[in-house]
Order: C-alpha cells, then structure tokens, then sequence
C-alpha cells in the first residue's frame, strides 16, 4: 500500500487549506484512514480519522470545529479540510491507513504511513 498526501502550503492565520491522500494498492473502503502531524521539536499526535464508510469521524480535541475529514472510496482518497488555521497548526501532516479504529488514534499499530505534506501558517 502506499499513501501520496498532497495540499499543503504556506497560508497566513485564519486562512485554509484541504488536504489529499490518495491511497495506492488497496482498496480503502476496507480501511480506516487519517491524519497525524508533527511540530517541530514536537512528538507526532493525532489530528483525525474516519471510519471505513465515512460514518463516524474523530477528532484531537485542538482541531474539532475547525477541521472536517472526508474520504471518497470510488478515488480511494481522503481528506482534511482545515479552516480558520493557527500559527500552532503548523507541521507535517502524515495521512494514515488500518484496520483498527479504536486503536488508530494511538498511532502504535498503523501499518501504513503516506510521506507527509508540510504546512506552514504565518502569524
């Protein structure tokens, strides 16, 4: 499987950015898929994830009202919508597939990792 994330950028406070993930080698309907990012200096967290059908979603509790994910099975895609940014916004984003959604939010058990997109929001 590999994960391509595309969409970030350099936006200024209380701007937006959408985030892609287009998943390679599975299908993703079978799949929980998500978003991690890391500050730097910082140690990776959870930003989101959505279960196999789009039915439930979760969210770190930094995002919720801002951020909304989404995933288009037919394009094997998902993706982070993300509103009203922060400076402490900034990071790699890193998309993420599995099995699990209980444990997905840990981030310990993924089996598969996209490369990361970097955004950057100016204050």
């Amino acid at each position: 499987v590999q994960l391509q994330a595309s969409g970030g950028g350099l936006v200024q406070a209380g701007g937006s950015l959408r985030l892609s993930c287009a998943a390679s080698g599975r299908a993703t309907s079978t799949a929980v898929m998500g978003w991690f990012r890391q500050a730097p200096g910082k140690e990776r967290e959870f930003v989101s994830l959505i279960s196999r059908n789009g039915a439930h979603t979760h969210y770190a509790d930094s995002v919720k009202g801002r951020f909304t994910i989404s995933r288009d099975n037919a394009k094997n895609t998902v993706y982070l919508q993300m509103n009203s940014l922060k400076p402490e916004d900034t990071a790699v984003y890193y998309c993420a597939l599995d099995s699990d959604y209980f444990d997905f939010p840990a981030g310990t058990r993924i089996n598969y990792w996209g490369k990361g997109t970097l955004v950057t929001v100016s204050s």
